[in-house]
């Protein structure tokens, strides 16, 4: 019977072992096997319900908040003086998104255009579009920039031109006429004997052009024969580069649209994407490591360099004619407007940007960019993106709007477009990325510990049945009696 016992312990032993070797299998099978579903699940199919509905409609709600720059004491600037800036705001737009004519081709790429709508959120904003603020009137100083090197007698012909159609230096508007557009006899006659020369043919306006448009043909690789290209764009208009910087580099199109990257992102990574409105690419680099819900993130923000001049950072100098560090100049795909990019409040910038008016004051809380994004699978949690409208104005003789406006890199408005998944999408997200692998792992190691604690138990009650057998006490050794001899009759 003892015989039979320690075969049943030995069987144990074995049975153990199993259990232990497979856990420690499951831990490399386990994660290739999730990184196996990563893969197909990423991929740009329509068989893939839920990552290809995240990609074609964005079902997360986006928002772009709006930020006014309101000047407080217009007559003075006029008169030299250095402008006093109250911000306005935020005035709070739903962004609707979504893609339209894709088409998939053969080489693993997919075509689409991606059309965008805002809608007014009145419970979200500080405000009204009806609000009333006082802005630099583009139409003018922007003008006046441009045409400072011609003669004389032009300019003072363009000057008449402004008091014929009665434009002065600022703009005194609603904010939803500043947003989407106000009628101007100027703007009428500009696009009638100068076409082309404004962004716009219909009304003038901040973002005129942005509502109910698309952002362009993109050519996108849809992943199906290297996961690692993604979401990467393949051509942009049917352009592989862009013709409006200096530099062989600063045209290239590289990373993704912005959307989404590819999966099995590190903290070496960084995040390209190509921007038609700032009309280049970025690159975003990893800041820290975070989570969202108990979703693991890694966050990544502008680095200083993104908008440094070619003087502070080399790489940048195609994209010059550069002023201060912190501005990027949009001129050249702005119809030659001297409109300038930048952060929030001058965030990341020289110093002495704070130093052309009054009202400023940045922080990375409020001013920086960043993305949140879910690393194993590339795709965003948490999005701000923040940037800054600026015009830069002066005085220029002949143009009397001008008066003796101080040279001024104007802030005028600032955006913020964020977004962050939430609702079902984040259930679904926290349970594949989440509650499995914390089942997984639970498993896994409990498979280890499970088998190694049978190994142990099972070798423990062998050992006994062995000395029960060989006829030792079960647990101590046998020692030998002692011999006492026997005492001698008297």
């Amino acid at each position: 019977m003892a015989v039979d016992k320690s075969k049943v312990a030995l069987g144990f032993m074995v049975a153990g072992v199993l259990m232990a070797l497979s856990g420690v299998i499951l831990i490399f099978v386990g994660w290739a096997v999730m990184n196996e579903q990563i893969v197909k699940n990423t991929v740009i199919d329509p068989k893939n319900e839920m990552s290809y509905t995240m990609w074609k409609d964005i079902p997360v709600p986006f928002y772009m908040s709006v930020y006014f720059f309101n000047i407080l004491n217009p007559k003075e600037v006029l008169k030299g003086e250095k402008p006093m800036l109250e911000q306005r705001g935020p005035y709070v737009y739903r962004k609707q998104c979504q893609k339209e004519n894709i088409t998939f081709h053969s080489n693993n790429t997919v075509t689409y255009r991606e059309y965008r709508r805002y809608f007014f959120e009145p419970s979200m904003s500080a405000g009204n579009e009806s609000d009333v603020v006082t802005i630099p009137n583009m139409l003018v100083l922007g003008a006046a920039v441009m045409m400072e090197n011609l003669p004389f007698a032009m300019r003072l012909m363009i000057s008449a031109t402004f008091k014929t159609f009665k434009e002065g230096p600022f703009l005194t508007k609603t904010v939803g006429e500043l947003m989407w557009g106000y009628d101007s006899g100027l703007v009428d006659f500009l696009n009638k004997y100068l076409p082309g020369m404004l962004p716009s043919s219909g009304k003038f306006g901040l973002f005129s052009e942005f509502n109910n448009s698309d952002t362009g043909q993109f050519t996108i690789f849809t992943g199906r024969d290297d996961i690692h290209k993604v979401h990467k764009v393949d051509s942009w208009n049917g352009l592989t580069k862009l013709d409006y910087w200096r530099t062989p580099q600063c045209n290239m199109i590289n990373g993704t649209a912005g959307q989404m990257w590819p999966p099995f992102l590190t903290q070496r990574s960084t995040l390209p994407f190509y921007s038609p409105d700032a009309c280049r690419s970025m690159e975003l680099v990893y800041q820290r490591p975070g989570s969202m819900k108990g979703i693991p993130l890694y966050r990544y923000v502008a680095p200083k360099t993104l908008f440094a001049n070619g003087s502070d950072y080399a790489p940048n100098e195609g994209f010059c004619p550069c002023r201060q560090s912190g501005l990027l100049n949009v001129s050249s795909c702005r119809q030659n407007s001297p409109v300038f990019i930048s952060h929030p409040h001058f965030f990341n910038a020289d110093p002495v940007l704070l130093d052309f008016v009054h009202g400023l004051s940045p922080n990375e809380d409020q001013h920086g960019l960043f993305i949140d994004i879910h690393p194993q699978t590339g795709v965003p949690l948490n999005v701000s993106i923040r940037l800054q409208l600026n015009l830069y104005m002066k005085r220029v003789s002949g143009i009397t709007e001008t008066g003796k406006i101080p040279e001024t890199i104007m802030p005028m408005i600032w955006f913020e477009e964020s977004g962050y998944i939430d609702g079902p999408i984040l259930d679904t997200f926290h349970t594949n990325l989440v509650v499995l692998p914390a089942i997984m792992e639970g498993t896994q190691y409990g498979f280890i510990a499970l088998g190694l604690a049978t190994v142990i138990v099972a070798a423990l009650v062998r050992r006994r049945l062995d000395k029960a057998s060989s006829g030792e006490p079960a647990g101590r050794l046998a020692t030998p009696e002692k011999c006492v001899p026997a005492k001698p009759e008297k």
